[in-house]
């Protein structure tokens, strides 16, 4: 039967040729759902109608316009940086080092976006933009440009994808999956281009059990030599580049994959007059962080988890057996009035209000959590037939996402799988979470609450595999690619060198960029190097450092260890190496690479700080203290 949910679950509409092979994947997962009790979701379902009706809220508060032809396109472009290219004289320097570092399935992403927004223009009979071609420079050096045939933009797309799967030879496929064995989740290459080679054959749809978190395929990053980048790694300047890079990539992958990447437009915040729920996630922050700096997850939110931490993981049913509507409503106005003045009593709530509370907290949003643009790309991620591909696509939805958002929701995370950590006691595994979570981080009263006629059950379930996959692949979906880092690096690399740009077409730009990338290669044979480490808020004298093809980052911070024991350093701050059992293995430290290509860079213990010099041979090594925050963030 159909139900009245409050909201809408997006899913993203299927495009040909690839829509076979997604439908059967799809079909076959949600069939292997069969025999997984929904009733939670729908219990959920029902608890949030209860409360928005006791508050004679409405289900739907905003619509979605639909955007005219075009426009989607035009804001697309501008949140991929590209915003320049939409003038009719538009200056190129600005955009160029960042086409100058995408792959060919991304420039071909942005270039399809292109034709879409200068034909649209053309029927508005508005002033043409300029031609793709004379951006991206598709026509051969070999052949004269006037002497190539006109191609449709539809037919430079196809030259595009076609001669990128021929120029590829690795394979990147793997066989069926036996969900007891590892697998490698390879972030080297590019999601895009790794999904353009399996082009040549057939996507992997396996039929799973869903139920027990066991049962899931085990993902390893296999760790180069210049180590795994996790989020938090990088500098706040170099983060900053991230999203554009990971959108473009979504883009690239959406469109080798046969799925359009549409996105809602924002709907405009409300203003409340209420300091905690319903209150935007950055004021929230902004707020918190006048009476702690640095707070990068609400102090409201860090409280509810703490208190459920604390007394409610061994609750059964925590999460799924509702507190008092009532209580709860109470609880909400006691903590406007008291939760910054610190009289609060946590300890007289019942857990199950708390959880209530939490919910609640997630839910009065003014925009959802996962955000109103990419919340129908999250909903459809469970429509992609292949579970890597799927958390690829998470993987970029994740980065994407505006830091608090971020933030927040590790933290909901992270209090997640230590609920179904103790599955024995609270009697809720994976499963059970991820349908009681679902309807609370996928259904807004924001958004529209149209769901196709049929679509209710597939879309539910399917709102439920993808909080599945990010609670139980949280660690891998909280990774920096090597891929995403790379480009990074050659931004800052090319926005340091300030190339002139004076053709019309990229590829004299690139061709300069390459053989200056030469140059730096032909200097890379170098077996050893020599070069100080620096501890500058730590020691006043610097470690000198004989680096080789072995030589490793927990090494080095090895090595400065054995010195502060040994030599007698100078130390300057005796209290940030305080010894634990006297054994200074105890001591946290970090190395980080500071300037040349990258910001700041928090280095992985397994770096090969020989290909890292060889790589960045400009920056600084700096041995930091690890920052010690309570949930890492």
């Amino acid at each position: 039967s159909t139900r009245n949910c409050p909201c809408k679950m997006s899913q993203l509409p299927l495009k040909s040729p690839l829509a076979s092979p997604v439908s059967e994947g799809t079909n076959s997962r949600v069939e292997s759902l069969d025999n997984l009790s929904m009733d939670s979701f729908w219990l959920e379902v029902e608890n949030i109608k209860q409360s928005a009706e006791a508050e004679q809220e409405e289900c739907s508060l905003a619509d979605v316009k639909t955007q005219e032809e075009g426009e989607a396109e035009a804001e697309w472009l501008q949140d991929a940086g590209l915003s320049d290219l939409l003038g009719d004289r538009a200056s190129e320097n600005d955009n160029i080092v960042l086409l100058s570092t995408l792959t060919k399935t991304q420039a071909a992403a942005v270039q399809r976006r292109l034709d879409t927004y200068s034909r649209s223009r053309r029927r508005k009979n508005k002033h043409p933009v300029r031609d793709v071609r004379d951006i991206f420079g598709v026509v051969s050096s070999e052949e004269p440009a006037a002497e190539k045939k006109e191609s449709s933009p539809d037919q430079l797309w196809h030259n595009l994808r076609t001669s990128n799967v021929q120029r590829k030879t690795q394979d990147y496929s793997c066989p069926v999956r036996n969900p007891g064995k590892e697998e490698v989740f390879n972030m080297d290459v590019a999601y895009s281009e790794q999904a353009a080679v399996l082009l040549k054959g057939s996507f992997l749809s396996e039929s799973r059990k869903l139920k027990d978190g066991n049962a899931l395929t085990k993902f390893k990053i296999p760790k180069g030599r210049l180590g795994v980048t996790r989020i938090g790694d990088l500098s706040a300047q170099d983060m900053k580049k991230i999203p554009t890079l990971a959108l473009i990539e979504l883009t690239a992958l959406c469109d080798i994959l046969g799925f359009e990447l549409k996105r809602n437009k924002a709907p405009k915040l409300k203003t409340t007059e209420k300091r905690l729920f319903g209150v935007p996630l950055h004021t929230l922050l902004e707020n918190d962080q006048k009476l702690l700096p640095n707070t990068k997850v609400p102090l409201l939110l860090q409280a509810l988890l703490s208190c459920l931490e604390k007394r409610g993981l061994e609750t059964e049913g925590i999460l799924r057996v509702s507190g008092s509507q009532t209580r709860i409503k109470s609880l909400e106005q006691k903590l406007e009035r008291d939760f910054y003045t610190g009289l609060f009593r946590w300890d007289e709530v019942h857990q199950n209000d708390v959880s209530g509370l939490l919910k609640r907290f997630i839910r009065e949003l003014p925009a959802p959590l996962l955000t109103a643009e990419y919340l129908p790309a999250f909903a459809a991620v469970q429509s992609i037939p292949d579970l890597k591909q799927r958390l690829q696509a998470l993987n970029l939805l994740i980065l994407i996402l505006p830091e608090p958002n971020r933030n927040t929701l590790k933290a909901l995370l992270e209090f997640l799988s230590k609920v179904v950590a103790r599955e024995n006691n609270n009697k809720m595994n994976l499963w059970n979470v991820s349908t009681v979570m679902a309807p609370n981080l996928f259904m807004h009263k924001g958004l529209p609450n149209k769901i196709p006629e049929g679509k209710e059950k597939q879309l539910a379930e399917g709102a439920a595999d993808v909080v599945r996959m990010m609670i139980h692949y949280q660690d891998l979906l909280w990774t920096v690619s090597s891929f995403l880092v790379a480009q990074v690096r050659k931004l800052n690399e090319s926005n340091s060198k300030r190339y002139q740009f004076c053709d019309k077409r990229i590829k004299n730009l690139l061709r300069k960029i390459h053989a200056d990338k030469d140059k730096v290669e032909k200097n890379q044979a170098e077996p050893s190097k020599i070069v100080k480490v620096h501890a500058s808020l730590l020691l006043k004298d610097s470690l000198e450092v004989h680096l080789n093809n072995a030589t490793r980052v927990a090494d080095v911070l090895r090595q400065f260890q054995k010195n502060l024991c040994q030599n007698g350093w100078n130390i300057v701050n005796t209290v940030n190496l305080l010894k634990c059992n006297n054994s200074m293995e105890c001591t946290n430290l970090l190395l980080y690479e500071v300037g040349g290509n990258i910001g700041e860079h928090c280095l992985d213990p397994d770096t090969y700080l020989l290909d890292l010099y060889h790589i960045n041979p400009h920056a600084e090594w700096i041995i930091k203290q690890n920052p010690s925050y309570p949930r890492m963030f």
